[in-house]
């Protein structure tokens, strides 16, 4: 008998010990559902946080695979690995500001709970590839659980893409220095010709609403298809609906019952350069700090990168000072970049934010101070409204500008700290009952209650207006009354501002000179009977796109003037001669495209979706959709970037992607539409199903309580077990 049971023993001890990891994943899977409702958006219902996070990883990688892979791609650095030699800087980039093994550190000292999570988000993605044999990754067959300390904060890219690579490789590579830009620092500078990065957010106060309610407008402006639609649900009090940037495994932009969050770019002072005084003493590499001098942290990296079929390897130093890693070379000194990077925080930040109750809690959640790249448009159920400017803010010496690269042996140059939260811009509940932001200055964003500029730190916030906060400004004092669909009428709000001075600016240049050089008057005519406004029939819309675009790169303007005061000066002062010279270029190179001048917005504005591909691609001669929104750079709220890809037309591909409004109460509502669909697969029923409606403005209504979310399913399954 004993003989029996140590065999009985052996056995099933052999069947444990040698049970596959997939049969583990399977048994979690079981812990979760996925409801699919008639958009497709995936409602995930776990009995943890754990499992709602392994079920939402799944539900993003049955939607688009490709994008959540290549964010993790870049964000670990291994980009050149797929695309070759040219991207190795990208990866150097990404190590210099943390290698594999320290990434690996952090998530060993994470909390467990936090832990329990990134090993949830490693095998739901896992798990899909195990279930789905017919999908070849790129590159990352096994996503490993410290992989999520690379992707901790914001969008995909955020801070660190300032870091210029090509001064990476002049340093790294050729030990050479790149001459300064324009704002005397070695960051990259935005192109100011490139469609506008960022967002709109407002936040209505109660005494506005028709309900009493407060409401909030959720307007991501990002690059289509960049973030996709999810519901994730624990019974340990998560109840997040949003947006999630592919590979995200926390609701970015979104709401819970009681709270809603949205982030606008915020472009507050955030990442500082320290030119380092470098000396060789005994065999090593010193920096001088004060009367001291440092060893600099010296490390090896290799990095892969593919050459044809194969892959080969460089080894890179990495040097740090404590400012931060050596990015580049300015006039042969060496330059330390110093931005936020604590992972485990910021993560912790991130999710966290999503399960707050009130007002209160969500104050609290940002004492963490890791939210380096966003501002924050805040509503609740309590019918508080708040606003938080930025979120990571160093204590510097003002007297000391920042603009450019600081000493890095003053010690009076280091950072002193970060801000308390209380010290840096913030609203709450502003006497006017709204607030907006959209990536402009927040010394307007409540009107006469907007914070003061005097009473802050000239660091804090060197942002100007932009023609977006002045639309916003235009119109909020006028809303009483308010609906969830009278916020979205004023979210699409047809004004483009931009051109209030510039167009009849050069109606008046036409009057009011005797060269009308060559431009008809029928054109004239267009423009002085516009009223302002971007629609699919506006012609006017047409000619005044292009003439906006052409004076942007060709008009002459003084030296130091923002976008606002530029167009300004376009429209008022520039010289006759100039505004009717542009125009008439303008009206040819229309003519010379499309036939004729006479052409409606709509004709040239266009909406089309080919392929899942990540760099999309544009064809005249295929089906596209007429779209009537105009870029944000007019100050149209709803953003719609577009331009050609070796096309005539414009194809949009940026601006409005995830929209949504809330009204918070005694039960949460809300709609929200998103650009195209919820899948990148184009065989999908969701890979175009929004396109129509999104162009329409016909907002879909959010499924957010559980009953509801089962009256709109189309499709119940567990992890593994779709049909």
């Amino acid at each position: 008998m004993r003989k029996i049971y140590l065999l009985l023993f052996l056995f099933l001890f052999g069947i444990t010990g040698c049970m596959s990891p997939k049969s583990e994943l399977a048994k979690k899977a079981e812990n979760i559902t996925i409801i699919r409702d008639d958009f497709g958006v995936p409602h995930i219902y776990g009995k943890t946080d754990a499992d709602a996070v392994f079920g939402l990883m799944y539900a993003q990688a049955e939607d688009d695979f490709n994008r959540v892979e290549r964010n993790y791609i870049w964000a670990i650095g291994r980009l050149a690995e797929v695309e070759g030699e040219d991207a190795i800087y990208s990866d150097l980039r990404a190590r210099l500001f943390m290698t594999k093994e320290e990434a690996i550190a952090n998530y060993e000292n994470a909390p467990a709970w936090l832990k329990e999570l990134c090993d949830a988000w490693a095998d739901g993605l896992n798990y899909y590839l195990e279930t789905h044999p017919e999908v070849t990754p790129k590159l990352i067959t096994e996503f490993e659980p410290w992989m999520p300390m690379y992707f901790s904060e914001g969008s995909i890219g955020g801070d660190i893409e300032r870091v210029s690579t090509r001064r990476i490789k002049a340093f790294y590579e050729n030990n050479e220095s790149l001459s300064l830009n324009e704002f005397g620092n070695g960051l990259t500078v935005t192109d100011p010709y490139e469609e506008p990065k960022g967002s709109n957010g407002i936040a209505i106060s109660g005494e506005l609403t028709e309900s009493g309610n407060a409401m909030l407008l959720i307007n991501p402006h990002t690059s289509f298809y960049f973030r996709g639609e999810v519901h994730a649900v624990s019974e340990e009090g998560l109840n997040a609906y949003g947006a999630v940037t592919w590979g995200q495994f926390f609701i970015y932009q979104g709401f819970n019952e009681k709270t809603g969050w949205m982030h606008t770019s915020t472009y507050t002072d955030v990442i500082d350069e320290f030119k380092q005084v470098i000396e060789e003493r005994d065999g090593k590499k010193m920096y001088k700090y004060g009367d001291e001098w440092r060893e600099v942290e010296e490390k090896e990296v290799t990095l892969k990168y593919k050459e044809g079929d194969t892959i080969k390897e460089r080894t890179f130093p990495i040097y740090r000072t404590h400012h931060g890693p050596i990015t580049h070379m300015i006039d042969g000194q060496w330059v330390a970049t110093a931005m936020m990077w604590e992972p485990v925080k910021a993560l912790e930040q991130s999710y966290t934010r999503t399960k707050k109750s009130n007002h209160d809690e969500f104050r609290e959640m940002m004492d963490i101070k890791t939210n380096s790249s966003n501002n924050t448009v805040y509503a609740d159920a309590d019918g508080n409204i708040a606003y938080y400017h930025g979120n990571f803010i160093p204590v510097r010496d003002d007297n000391i500008d920042y603009t450019k690269p600081v000493d890095g042996s003053d010690p009076a140059a280091d950072w002193q700290g970060l801000h308390p939260v209380d010290e840096a811009i913030t609203l709450l509940n502003p006497g006017n009952g709204w607030i907006q932001n959209s990536n402009s200055t927040p010394f307007t964003a409540a009107a006469e209650f907007s914070p003061k500029k005097e009473d802050y730190p000239s660091y804090m916030s060197r942002i100007p207006e932009n023609f977006r906060g002045l639309h916003s400004r235009r119109l909020l004092p006028e809303v009483e009354n308010l609906t969830l669909d009278g916020l979205i009428e004023l979210a699409y709000s047809p004004l483009v501002p931009a051109f209030d001075e510039l167009i009849p600016g050069v109606v008046r240049a036409y009057d009011q000179s005797s060269n009308k050089h060559g431009v008809p008057a029928e054109a004239i005519e267009v423009l002085r009977d516009w009223d302002f406004t971007t629609g699919t029939e506006s012609v006017a819309m047409t000619i005044a796109h292009f003439y906006g675009m052409n004076y942007m790169r060709n008009g002459k303007a003084p030296s130091g003037l923002n976008m606002i005061e530029r167009f300004s000066y376009y429209g008022n002062k520039a010289p006759f001669k100039e505004r009717l010279e542009i125009l008439k270029t303008t009206l040819d190179q229309i003519e010379e495209d499309f036939g004729t001048w006479n052409i409606a917005w709509g004709e040239v504005n266009r909406f089309q979706r080919l392929d899942g591909s990540i760099q999309p691609h544009f064809d005249d001669n295929q089906p596209s959709l007429p779209v009537g929104f105009a870029s944000g750079r007019w100050g149209a709220l709803a953003s719609y970037g577009a331009r050609t890809y070796d096309t005539k037309k414009l194809y949009g591909t940026s601006g409005n992607s995830f929209v949504a409004v809330v009204e918070f109460g005694e039960k949460v509502k809300a709609k929200s539409i998103l650009a195209g669909g919820q899948s990148g697969d184009p065989d999908s029923p969701h890979f175009y199903d929004q396109a129509q409606p999104y162009i329409d403005v016909d907002f879909k209504d959010v499924a957010y309580y559980r009953e509801d979310v089962e009256a709109r399913a189309k499709e119940t399954y567990k992890p593994g077990k779709r049909n």
